[in-house]
């Protein structure tokens, strides 16, 4: 998988949570401990961190779920308490850690683009930046700091 497809699938995950009422508050914010793809306010007032991985058939590690092993889980830890401690008008807000798993296909050379934003919902396909993409999951407190 490409960087520009796993950046897509961060995307594709915005705008799902965006149709969900969501606030997106950063993409791919980066410290020196590492990389958090999303970062979100959920209607129930939550500050939520995402971690999305996007893979394509043939993948190894179920859908990107064995990806999010405990050693990555420490490191978006560590990434989101900085972001805290550089966010402190956020830092008394409940906070949450969740993982969105993206499949995603190429598509055929003869179907066209469509270039309006689709109707996003789990576990169905549509066609976004050139490719199929689904979001097969989206687990919720997927682990505890």
């Amino acid at each position: 998988m490409t960087s520009r497809l796993g950046q897509c699938g961060e995307d594709f995950v915005a705008q799902w949570l965006k149709q969900q009422g969501w606030s997106i508050l950063h993409q791919r914010w980066r410290s020196r401990w590492g990389e958090i793809d999303l970062i979100g306010r959920s209607p129930e007032k939550l500050l939520v961190f995402i971690e999305v991985k996007t893979r394509s058939a043939g993948n190894w590690d179920q859908g990107g779920a064995l990806a999010v092993n405990i050693a990555k889980q420490n490191k978006i830890i560590q990434t989101a308490q900085l972001f805290l401690a550089y966010s402190p008008q956020l830092a008394n807000l409940p906070c949450r850690f969740d993982v969105a798993l993206v499949h995603a296909q190429k598509l055929p050379a003869s179907l066209s683009l469509d270039e309006n934003i689709p109707l996003i919902e789990l576990g169905r396909q549509v066609k976004w930046a050139g490719n199929y993409f689904c979001l097969q999951d989206y687990i919720q407190g997927a682990f505890e700091s």
